[in-house]
């Protein structure tokens, strides 16, 4: 048996510790949030709920596909449209129940990482972080957006050079809640013919969410987002909030209103293999930014993370 520690707690992070502890390994999961899976984001304010990252998931796999049919058993997927899954009863769902298998330290926000004879260490700006094992990892694996891995892996010393060819897009977000019987021209969703807007959702009509009000979730567009992703979110909030009057006759005024700011939202340009790996420092990183933009390109690159980690320990072991 040997330690693993996994910087970030997404779908990639928990489909990484989810193999390794397949394997017979201890892992430590280190979230910089509150919370579990990344952009599949759940906001909840008083009654109010909101999938403001991912908004739904699609399976062209069949390991992923059979990870869905297992969370559908345990009443935590469900379909939103044909081939369209959601969290039920928000997006974090299915990453809240990996998680339990798991110890995760919360709001822990690593800056970077040191090697002792023992093993790795794993930092914050106070100090080493107060974990079980810290220290004595024998591996690390990055499973955050590809920005973020590069400062840790650089402080690791680690040489994981195709990390610099991934790109992001950022996408700022509108969050609005209206009463029930508020009438709009879109029903489910929507990707309207826009300069600003991409995408339009009434996440309320998702399954197992509240009825009792109407919520919307209102995604930019990438380059509109460039520009306003360093300014007040109140800014940019309203002008989406106008436009959005626009496409959907919604001229009532919101019950509930708040825009966040997704800086790495969309992958652009993906890596093109599964996971990254150094063996000499066993610094691994893993992500959507391998394989693709989709939830399950994040679940494929953290379980070929964990075989690749767990491979690499076996030799230590043999």
């Amino acid at each position: 048996m040997r330690n693993v520690a996994i910087i970030g707690a997404g779908m990639a992070g928990l489909a990484a510790a989810e193999r390794l502890r397949a394997a017979g390994h201890q892992t430590v999961l280190f979230e910089k949030s509150r919370g579990f899976g990344g952009r599949m984001a759940n906001r909840r304010s008083g009654d109010f709920q909101f999938d403001h990252g991912a908004q739904y998931f699609t399976a062209r796999g069949t390991e992923f596909f059979r990870k869905i049919t297992e969370w559908q058993t345990q009443g935590l997927v469900a379909e939103w449209g044909p081939g369209s899954y959601v969290g039920r009863p928000g997006m974090t769902a299915p990453a809240r129940a990996m998680a339990k298998n798991h110890t995760c330290i919360t709001e822990a926000l690593v800056t970077h990482l040191e090697r002792s004879e023992h093993g790795w260490h794993v930092f914050d700006e106070n100090g080493s972080i107060n974990a079980p094992g810290n220290g004595t990892y024998d591996g690390v694996i990055l499973a955050v957006p590809a920005p973020q891995a590069e400062p840790l892996a650089r402080s690791a010393k680690a040489s994981l050079p195709q990390i610099e060819q991934a790109r992001y897009a950022p996408c700022i977000a509108l969050m609005l809640a209206y009463e029930p019987e508020t009438r709009a021209s879109a029903d489910h969703w929507m990707r309207p013919d826009d300069s600003i807007i991409g995408w339009i959702a009434r996440n309320s009509s998702k399954p197992g969410r509240p009825h009792d009000t109407q919520t919307w979730v209102i995604h930019a567009r990438a380059n509109w987002s460039r520009q306003f992703i360093d300014q007040d979110p109140r800014i940019s909030g309203e002008a989406l909030h106008a436009h959005f009057r626009a496409l959907t006759g919604i001229d009532a005024e919101p019950l509930y209103f708040a825009a966040h700011r997704w800086r790495y939202a969309l992958v652009e340009q993906e890596v093109g293999v599964p996971c990254l790996f150094d063996e000499t420092t066993m610094i691994g990183a893993c992500g959507d930014w391998c394989l693709g933009a989709r939830v399950e390109a994040a679940f494929d690159s953290g379980r070929a993370m964990g075989e690749t980690m767990a491979e690499a320990l076996a030799e230590i072991l043999a």
